[in-house]
C-alpha cells in the first residue's frame, strides 16, 4: 500500500510555481496577482482563505483579500466581482463559498470572468472541460489528477468509480476520468444517494474517488483487492484523543481499508492541500494567458 502524499506533493507543484514566478518577475516585472472576495465570518471560510493566502506568499504571488459583511447585497458583491473582472492586474478571482442564503451561488459563478475563474467553477470552464479544450479545471478533481499522475498510477482501462454528483468534485471528476487523457481512460461508474446497488459497484472499482461527505462511510467489505482510493471527505469530529477536542475523519475507514489498496489518499493531508496547489497552478496560467476561456 502506498500512501498518495497530498501535503509532499502540493509542497513540490509550490516549490516548481515559484521557480516559475521568479523567472515571469525578473522577465516582466510582473507579479502573478490572485484576489479572494470573502462574505461573512463563516470558520472554514476563514481558515481556507488564510491558507490560500498564505499559499500565494510562499510562490511569490501577491494576493489581495477583500472582506464583505454577512448582509452585503447581492448587487453589491455582483459589483465587486465587476472591478476585480476590469481590473488588469488581477489574474485570478476566488469568491469563497457557501455564500449566505440571500446570495444566489450561480449567479455570482456566472459573473465572475471566465479568464480569472481560477476556482474552475464557471459553466464556460466547466463545458470547455466536458470538450477536452484547454480550460481552468476545477481545483479538487485538478488536484486529484496530479496526484494520480505523479505516483504513476495506471488509470487507462481500467473501472472507476466515484460516489457523489456534486458540482465541485463528483460530476467533474467522473467527466474527468473518462477523457482520452493520461490520467483518464476509464470507464467511469458515477453513483450517489439514489444508486440501489452501491456496494456490488463500489466492490468492481480499480479507482474509488469518494467525495460523499459521511464519515467513514466505505469499508474493506466494499472494496476489492488492489484498488486505488482517493478519499475527497472531510468531516470535523469530537475526539478525547486530540488536544483540540476534534478529529478529522475522511469518506472512507482508513484503518479498516488500508491493507487492501494499492494506493490510498490520507485525511488530513491526502487532496486539501492538494486543492490549493491547483488553485495557484490556475493562477498561474491565467498570468502567463496560456488559453482563453
Amino acid at each position: 500500500m502506498i500512501i498518495l502524499d497530498g501535503k509532499k506533493t502540493s509542497n513540490d507543484i509550490k516549490e516548481e510555481i515559484a521557480v516559475q514566478v521568479q523567472s515571469i518577475v525578473s522577465s516582466s516585472g510582473r507579479v502573478p496577482h490572485l484576489s479572494a472576495i470573502l462574505v461573512g465570518n463563516d470558520g472554514a471560510s476563514e481558515t481556507y482563505i488564510a491558507a490560500k493566502v498564505k499559499a500565494c506568499q510562499k510562490v511569490g504571488f501577491k494576493s489581495t483579500l477583500i472582506r464583505l459583511d454577512e448582509s452585503v447585497s447581492e448587487e453589491e458583491l455582483l459589483n465587486e466581482v465587476e472591478k476585480i473582472n476590469k481590473n488588469s492586474d488581477i489574474d485570478g478571482l476566488i469568491v469563497q463559498l457557501p455564500l449566505p442564503k440571500h446570495i444566489d451561488e450561480m449567479k455570482v459563478t456566472e459573473a465572475i470572468d471566465p479568464k480569472k475563474d481560477v476556482d474552475g467553477f464557471h459553466p464556460s470552464n466547466i463545458g470547455r472541460m466536458a470538450l477536452n479544450i484547454p480550460a481552468f479545471l476545477p481545483a479538487t478533481p485538478s488536484g486529484i489528477l496530479e496526484l494520480l499522475e505523479r505516483y504513476s498510477v495506471e488509470t487507462s482501462g481500467k473501472h472507476c468509480v466515484v460516489i457523489g454528483r456534486s458540482h465541485i468534485v463528483g460530476s467533474p471528476m467522473s467527466i474527468l476520468m473518462a477523457r482520452n487523457n493520461n490520467p483518464g481512460n476509464c470507464t467511469v461508474t458515477l453513483t450517489h444517494s439514489r444508486t440501489s446497488n452501491l456496494k456490488e459497484i463500489t466492490k468492481t472499482a480499480d479507482i474509488l474517488i469518494v467525495a460523499l461527505g459521511k464519515a467513514e462511510f466505505i469499508t474493506s467489505d466494499m472494496i476489492k483487492e488492489g484498488v486505488c482510493i482517493i478519499d475527497v471527505g472531510i468531516t470535523r469530529v469530537k475526539s478525547n484523543k486530540t488536544k483540540s477536542g476534534w478529529k478529522l475523519l475522511g469518506d472512507v475507514n482508513f484503518e479498516d481499508v488500508k491493507d487492501k489498496c494499492s494506493f490510498i489518499t490520507p485525511v488530513p493531508g491526502g487532496v486539501g492541500p492538494m486543492t490549493i496547489a491547483m488553485l495557484l497552478q490556475n493562477t498561474l496560467l491565467s498570468s502567463k494567458k496560456e488559453f482563453s476561456s
